[in-house]
């Protein structure tokens, strides 16, 4: 039977709200000797319907079809074209996808075409939610300060974005200070069940959602297939392309039991953090099943799907079941709707039959019952330390802070207002509620406000050295706190809310009290920052923070009170009531049964509709902002935060040949785990940096930098943040860290930026050697970005993140792989040597070995393989083109042709 007539036997009509639609009844694959459904894991069958959905003989062929249905033995060999329903973005990603859209606009147009053919064609949301900084906290007027301080900061970057919702179709944008992507997505904008047009008229199939941040996987929790890719990819997968992926390996990670009193669902997603990551998933599904996942609701599967960039998955997937329904009814979805999604998932054969578990590719058994309350620090999500091993661990952290310092422990007097205060090795000085793992669950942010009120009522207070923050990731979770009564009791601990924002998590911490800052800088103190959030890279958080440690919301609040990091709360007091009576952290915990109570009464869909009413209406502010509709962007020379980058300049019709790599320079030396954080810091720029200097020069004050982050729509500053993270080592240079490097023709040590635009000069070709994880952490294309326009032409290193991976191809940087059992160590290599990759030019095939050969000073040459980490065809046809934007502009003028 030929492929289209046995698709046309898997479509049936369906009744919907809107009328007939057609659908596509997996449940048939049985009959018609396709597969075994019930054995085929839940996340799989949404891939599967995308295949068989968008089949057309041409971009999806029956190979794809035919691997996809066989995918257990094809995973990790064979790719498939994924065609997502949409795509959203954050801000921070957001804007450099703009810039590079009215880019393309314009070489479009150069090329002779109609610039309006460069538009999105699926929908797309742009949710601004990582500009806002913790300025001003602890007062009621915090947030509006901080939103005032937004605006005054991130008008250029907003203007941008309102042309992009002016000028290109299928695109909306969520105005600042209405939540973060995540939740955003999470209680509004996923459907669960698609109903939209297609060749077959109304159709109805699985939401699916690729996203500019990497913990887009938060959907998962929802019953949504979804995962975060890096902006280049995310511009091509607009413009039309499909988002080519290897058909992956599914871990299927069986929950028994259940938690235990005292345990919150952070505990739980640090818990399996670890284990996950210990495990190895990287590059992997992993779809959670068995009894266990029905204690959990849809906010604790949420925030367990967020973590996957964490253990390393490309996402962490929760069937539809009764509390999909249930969680869809209770955040204000059309009731119609949610009946729809039953009856449709069970067509699709998405709903989770208990009864019945798939074939995985490997499985891991987790049992609730044996998590225990633990943070994570102090510099990556899956170090997890049990609560009741923090004070020797955290003591042993000081020790090596104390040993490499040379120095003994010390304190330190200092005057804050009217009282003296004592700052220590261990002192606490951020205690942050923020990000959207766990402000998007009620459980862990009602026992944060429970913490409080209880604290408060024993007469308990926040030492006056932490600063304070509360930025939740919905309006909402201020309506249920406020209508509990206990946002005045986090606000009583200096928890008012700051923004609705990102915030501390993305290092938009803002500064310190003066004092404390100067006190910090001078002594050397190692202090340390608890937040709620999912990331705690080092120098992300605050550079004057030592450590960042992950926790609980209400963890961060009992941090606070304690004022210290280094604190063992079985058995010393987190303070002392106004009678000097000791009061521990078991007085003030909230137990299961409050926490439900409240929950109870707080959640009210009624609420949520509210809140979402006017989710895409902004503030004065943002209504004030003048933008003119228009075909090209209109590019202002004197702006400091837009500026056209050079990516398409002198961009030609067809391809060039490839080339060898020949007589390469090592310009980085990185270590292992090394984040996109190192690579492309967001933080606050420091007048004294390289871009900071790069500002002032233009006239910008010293108190307008603002970040890295917000910085991503000029070029020209972030080519000079790359590698400027204050804590990166390059392990070229030995005695400093930040962005250094050596010069080699003359062995200077100088600045990354410096020593690439000699590089330039010369005409020499610069590339990264790397360890393991090379690139972990965020979807951060300008850490390939930045790279490619510092002229790197290749890295070679032990192992990668999956995003950065892709990034790099996006951006026609080649990623080459040390063969098992090599790198830089094991093979002799310090980074002084000249490099040649040779190859390229023979011609590219996925994952084809590559010969480097290294010459040292003295003339030795050491030779070895490396793995092109092109993996797919497609990836191929990427790199030749310079990247993936060259290769869809190319085939979007072609297709004119």
């Amino acid at each position: 039977m030929a492929m289209k007539e046995t698709i046309d036997k898997l479509f049936e009509n369906i009744d919907t709200y809107l009328g007939k639609a057609s659908i596509i009844n997996l449940n048939k694959i049985d009959e018609l000797g396709l597969g075994k459904l019930k054995e085929i894991p839940y996340s799989m069958r949404i891939l599967i319907e995308n295949i068989i959905r968008n089949y057309d003989g041409f971009v999806v062929r029956d190979e794809d079809v035919k691997n996809i249905l066989n995918w257990d033995k094809n995973a990790g060999k064979e790719e498939i074209p994924l065609h997502p329903t949409r795509v959203v973005m954050q801000d921070f990603t957001g804007v450099p996808a703009v810039v590079d859209l009215a880019t393309m606009r314009d070489a479009f147009k150069d090329l002779g075409n109609d610039p309006k053919l460069v538009n999105p064609q699926i929908p797309v949301d742009l949710i601004i939610d990582h500009s806002v900084q913790v300025d001003y906290y602890g007062t009621s007027t915090a947030l509006q300060k901080n939103m005032e301080k937004e605006f005054e900061r991130n008008s250029e970057r907003y203007k941008l974005l309102k042309w992009a919702q002016k000028s290109f179709k299928n695109f909306r944008v969520v105005p600042p200070g209405k939540g973060i992507i995540h939740q955003v997505n999470l209680e509004y904008l996923a459907k669960v069940i698609w109903l939209g047009e297609s060749k077959r008229g109304l159709t109805a199939y699985p939401d699916s959602v690729l996203g500019t941040d990497s913990h887009t996987t938060m959907i998962n929790g929802l019953g949504v297939l979804g995962w975060g890719v890096g902006g280049i990819e995310a511009e091509a997968v607009i413009l039309g392309q499909p988002y080519y992926m290897l058909i992956p390996e599914v871990v299927g990670v069986k929950l028994i039991g259940e938690l235990k009193e005292g345990v919150t669902t952070t505990d739980l997603v640090l818990y399996i953090t670890e284990k996950l990551r210990k495990k190895g998933v990287v590059g992997k599904f992993v779809e959670f099943y068995g009894e266990g996942i029905k204690k959990l609701s849809v906010p604790d599967r949420a925030t367990l799907a967020n973590m996957a960039p964490e253990y390393g998955a490309t996402m962490g997937y929760f069937p539809i079941d009764d509390a999909t329904v249930q969680y869809l009814l209770g955040s204000g979805r059309d009731p119609k709707h949610v009946e729809f999604v039953v009856e449709a998932a069970k067509l699709l054969g998405l709903w989770y039959d208990p009864s019945s578990e798939p074939k995985y590719s490997d499985v891991v058994v987790i049992n609730l019952g044996e998590v225990e309350p633990s943070i994570a620090g102090p510099a990556n999500p899956e170090d997890r330390i049990p609560l009741k091993e923090a004070k020797e661990v955290l003591n042993g952290l000081i020790s090596k802070y104390l040993s490499e310092k040379k120095r003994e422990p010390k304190s330190v007097t200092l005057k804050l207002g009217n009282d003296l205060v004592e700052l220590k090795d261990g002192s606490l000085i951020i205690a942050a509620i923020t990000s959207c793992t766990n402000t998007s669950n009620p459980s862990v942010m009602i026992a944060a406000g429970l913490v409080a009120k209880k604290a408060v009522e024993k007469g308990l207070k926040v030492k006056p050295w932490v600063k304070t923050s509360n930025a939740p990731g919905s309006r909402v979770v201020t309506e249920y706190l406020t209508k509990l009564n206990l946002l005045p009791y986090l606000e009583a601990l200096g928890f008012h809310i700051t923004g609705y924002g990102c915030t501390v998590c993305i290092g938009n911490t803002g500064p310190l009290r003066k004092e404390i800052e100067e006190t910090l800088r001078k002594e050397g103190l190692y202090a340390a920052a608890v937040l709620s959030g999912n990331r705690n890279f080092s120098g992300r958080v605050h550079p004057l923070a030592s450590g960042a440690f992950l926790a609980s919301p209400p963890l961060v609040v009992a941090y606070a009170l304690a004022g210290r990091i280094d604190i063992d709360f079985d058995k010393e007091p987190v303070g002392y009531d106004p009678n000097g009576e000791a009061v521990y952290l078991k007085d003030i915990w909230p137990n299961s049964d409050e926490v439900r109570k409240a929950m109870e009464v707080a959640l009210d869909p009624k609420v949520y509709q509210e809140k979402y009413s006017d989710i895409f209406e902004g503030t004065d502010a943002w209504n004030k902002l003048e933008v003119k509709e228009s075909e090209t962007y209109e590019w202002d020379k004197n702006s400091t935060y837009i500026k056209k980058p050079p990516f398409f300049e002198g961009l030609k019709e067809n391809v060039e040949d490839l080339r060898d790599i020949k007589n390469a320079r090592v310009l980085i030396y990185a270590p292992d785990r090394t984040t996109t954080d190192h690579i492309s810091p967001a933080g606050n720029i420091n007048p004294n940096s390289k871009a900071g200097q790069y500002l002032l020069s233009l006239g910008v004050k010293p108190n307008e930098l603002n970040s890295c982050g917000s910085r991503r729509g000029n070029h020209e500053v972030m080519m000079r943040c790359t590698f400027d993270n204050p804590k990166f080592k390059n392990l070229l240079v030995k005695d400093k860290e930040g962005g250094y490097t050596i010069y080699w023709p003359t062995k200077e040590v100088m600045h990354v930026f410096d020593a690439s635009v000699k590089y330039k000069q010369e005409k020499i070709p610069v590339i990264v050697i790397g360890r393991n994880q090379y690139g972990m952490g965020s979807s951060r294309d300008w850490a390939a970005k930045g790279p490619y326009l510092l002229g790197v032409k290749a890295v070679i290193a032990k192992s990668y993140e999956r995003i950065h991976r892709s990034n790099l191809v996006g951006m026609g940087i080649l990623p080459l792989e040390f063969m098992p059992n090599e790198g830089p160590d094991e093979l002799g290599l310090d980074g002084s040597e000249i490099y040649d990759i040779i190859g390229i030019e023979d011609g590219l095939v996925p994952k084809k070995l590559l010969t480097v050969k290294a010459k040292k000073e003295n003339g030795k040459v050491i030779e070895f393989k490396a793995k092109v980490r092109l993996d797919t065809p497609i990836e191929v046809e990427y790199y030749k083109n310079g990247g993936i934007l060259h290769y869809v502009l190319r085939k979007i003028h072609k297709g004119l042709r």
